[in-house]
């Protein structure tokens, strides 16, 4: 269960974020935006195109600073976090090291920062994705699903208090990334770790995550929060009843409007 009553794990105050483009310009990506995900919670973020998604993402990894408004996770500034390697990333593209094999890329991160590798705990959670008897194969060996379990894993290796997720399955089919939710789930209900997933896909918003943010047009800013409704764990078969549905043509139609007064 998420603790409401603690700190929040990642606090999100009046941030603006804007961009200097090269023609002298600035974009703002981001206006006035709050928002938190408490300790032990899975948020979706959801929104258009070009909204601010990932950027939002890049302000929390510490790879990029707040125009103005605060940032803090876990109560620190993130870069603290990252420095201490307690913050674990997934992208769409899994870049795995092509030269590596299934375990020594999910040991990696042990190995940036100058620790031991926990052969348990790496042997751990190659069982926990699903990999067992895959530890010694490369990635041009492995399904683009399997590609991201490693790269899942690897983002779990050394127990970060965050996890991050950027459009993890944006590159994979539709049966595929079904799949990828489902193990998902499962993989995140063993540790129920502060989790923040960026994705454009409303119904796997609406099956992995505790709440669901939705972000305006560019700039981005918060125009809808939604408890999800469903006890975990989930079964797949929630996808198929009304109420999900339901859900699924209110965050689309807060998403794209149909009556004009869309951003």
């Amino acid at each position: 269960m998420t603790d409401r009553t603690a700190a929040p794990a990642i606090d999100f105050r009046g941030v603006t974020k804007s961009f200097r483009l090269p023609d002298g310009k600035t974009l703002t990506a981001l206006t006035d935006t709050s928002l938190s995900v408490g300790k032990g919670e899975f948020v979706a973020l959801l929104g258009p195109s070009g909204c601010g998604k990932s950027t939002l993402l890049r302000l929390v990894a510490g790879l990029e600073a707040p125009s103005s408004g605060a940032v803090a996770v876990e109560g620190r500034a993130p870069a603290e976090l990252v420095k201490a390697h307690r913050l674990g990333i997934a992208f769409q593209e899994h870049a795995l090291l092509p030269w590596l094999t299934v375990r020594q890329n999910i040991e990696l991160p042990f190995r940036i920062a100058g620790r031991p590798v926990v052969r348990e705990r790496v042997q751990g959670l190659i069982n926990l994705v699903g990999l067992a008897g895959f530890e010694a194969a490369r990635p041009k060996q492995l399904s683009g699903g399997m590609r991201q379990r490693v790269a899942i894993a690897r983002s779990l290796v050394l127990e970060p208090e965050i996890l991050l997720l950027d459009e993890p399955f944006g590159a994979l089919d539709a049966v595929t990334r079904r799949q990828m939710n489902v193990e998902l789930q499962r993989i995140w209900s063993e540790s129920r770790i502060s989790t923040l997933l960026v994705t454009h896909a409303v119904e796997e918003a609406l099956f992995l995550a505790d709440r669901v943010i939705v972000l305006s047009g560019r700039p981005g800013k918060v125009v809808r929060t939604l408890e999800v409704p469903f006890d975990r764990p989930r079964h797949p078969d929630v996808m198929r009843t009304a109420q999900f549905h339901e859900l699924v043509d209110e965050l689309t139609e807060t998403l794209h409007p149909t009556d004009g007064a869309g951003h």
